[in-house]
């Protein structure tokens, strides 16, 4: 199978991890085929490995990150083409790079445990870099619905997306491995018990639970749909308003009972509530509707001239504004646009950004202060949930609720909108958390702490009502544990390929006759 692999041509081999790289979107939401993803990375590792050559084996990540991205990140191209063509080529360089550390990792004894850590390495890589990076299509966010779900409270993402590949590369051995029985059993089995160890998640507790608090949500509905997806000015805030107002009216008939304070999205309010007037005079219209605080999702001018920030502010019907959380995690040509000086002139679209967004400092935590007691809420503006960092933040920071307020407004209809509901799902499994999650188009809905989903709002239409959601402390393993892990892994991960450079190691498939005779590289 090695030599039959090693001779596939040039061109045989990228457009095979073209295929497998737009097969391994069927991995990710909304398909969620997990063990189709598994059975990719799979693939793709034997191309990787079995390449005769460094440049073999670039094209293979490189063709294979192309066929992934241009059809996982399709949605993009609502907002611009041209953006999405660039980052998928972007993370296709990173899969390149990946194919190579594959190639090298297949030299060692233990290529599967140090490929699976090659894959941790390069997703720590390319979720950090350049520009912030692009966390999406991590493999932890595919095992929600898969029996790894166990492993996110234990080692996070990071964890997940080891398992995941490991589960792979195992497939891979075998393969390689396939006129050596004992060997090929020693894999599959490997695998199986890897896979099981997901079920040792589900003894990691949901926190201790030290009361409850009673939460609004309000989904008010957007016109929908690329670039003018969020409508006219005001267009958002006049919805939102118009059903909180809906909301007050169905707590006053005792349809629903009142709740300590309500969730509106992100983009809740498109102008800035404390410049613009008419803006300032519907928020306080909504708030005193339901008189109780409202955490509002709004856009502030500032801090300096053509900037503004994406914000979620807590509004008391006596106060005013209270908190304030400022969204750290920036989309990239959506929300600010980097290099845009050296980018704009060159391609205009780029203008229809708008002011440059600026990214806050703090963690996403904010105290609603309510007449008998204070609730830290932890809150995660869209985009956010694909960090790691900054979602552990809340939880660190004393949050004992957690909300995702978002608008896909712009992607509605598009993948976008369920990747990121999984990944939230995969969020609260982490956590083990219930997560509120609030949008203006959908999909809002509710949970639960090991990642099921309680109840989802109809999309493209307005809804409100009310949960009570249980107050948590307490944190799971992954929360202290995984950044380390990802760090330290990506470290040994790194030290392992310098020393097999050094030592001039070769890689050490199966001979037909079951020996570990290293195969020789050509040239």
């Amino acid at each position: 199978m090695t030599d039959r692999l090693r001779a596939l041509p040039w061109w045989v081999r990228g457009s095979l991890a073209g295929l497998t790289g737009a097969t391994a979107s069927l991995g990710f939401a909304p398909v969620g085929w997990w063990p189709v993803l598994i059975g990719c990375v799979a693939a793709f590792s034997l191309l990787a490995i079995t390449a005769p050559g460094w440049r073999q084996a670039a094209l293979t990540g490189l063709c294979y990150g192309l066929g992934l991205y241009l059809i996982a990140i399709r949605w993009l191209s609502v907002i611009f083409t041209e953006a999405m063509l660039g980052l998928a080529g972007l993370e296709a360089v990173f899969l390149a790079g990946l194919a190579l550390l594959l190639r090298s990792a297949g030299r060692s004894r233990y290529w599967p445990l140090l490929a699976a850590g090659c894959w941790v390495l390069t997703e720590y890589t390319f979720s950090n870099q350049p520009f912030g990076g692009f966390p999406w299509l991590r493999l932890g966010y595919t095992v929600i619905d898969s029996p790894l779900t166990g492993v996110l409270p234990l080692v996070g993402v990071p964890g997940a997306t080891f398992a995941v590949a490991l589960v792979a590369q195992l497939l891979a051995w075998t393969v390689l491995s396939a006129q050596g029985l004992r060997r090929r059993a020693l894999g599959l089995g490997t695998a199986v018990v890897v896979l099981l160890s997901g079920t040792l998640g589900l003894l990691v507790p949901a926190g201790t639970e030290t009361g409850t608090v009673s939460v609004g949500y309000v989904q008010g509905n957007a016109p929908g749909g690329g670039v003018y997806g969020l409508g006219a000015p005001r267009t958002l805030t006049r919805n939102h308003v118009a059903e909180t107002e809906r909301l007050a009216a169905k707590i006053a008939a005792g349809e629903v009972a009142r709740p300590d304070f309500v969730v509106w999205p992100e983009n809740g309010t498109d102008m800035d509530p404390f410049t613009d007037t008419l803006t300032n005079q519907l928020v306080k219209q909504a708030v005193a509707a339901v008189n109780v605080p409202i955490l509002i999702g709004t856009i502030t001018d500032g801090p300096g001239p053509n900037e503004r920030q994406t914000a979620a502010i807590v509004w008391d019907p006596v106060t005013g504004a209270q908190a304030r959380y400022d969204k750290r995690n920036l989309v990239p040509f959506g929300e600010w646009v980097p290099l845009r000086g050296l980018l704009e002139p060159l391609f205009p679209v780029v203008a229809y950004v708008g002011a440059q967004s600026i990214p806050g400092t703090g963690p996403g935590v904010l105290n609603v202060q309510l007449p008998d007691r204070t609730v830290a809420v932890g809150d995660l503006i869209c985009y956010e949930v694909a960090y790691d960092a900054t979602v552990h933040d809340t939880v660190l920071g004393g949050a004992q609720i957690n909300v995702v307020q978002s608008s896909n407004a712009m992607y509605v209809g598009t993948t976008q909108v369920p990747q990121q509901f999984a990944i939230t799902r995969t969020r609260a499994a982490e956590l083990r958390r219930d997560v509120l999650v609030v949008t203006t188009t959908g999909t809002s809905g509710l949970i639960r702490p090991d990642g099921s989903v309680a109840f989802t709002l109809p999309e493209f239409q307005p809804a409100s009502g009310v949960v009570e959601l249980p107050l948590r402390s307490g944190l799971t393993p992954a929360v202290w544990l995984s950044g380390w892990l990802e760090l330290g892994g990506s470290l040994i991960t790194v030290a392992a390929l310098a020393l097999l450079v050094v030592r001039g190691r070769r890689r050490e498939p199966v001979r037909q006759n079951g020996s570990d005779d290293p195969i020789q590289e050509t040239p």
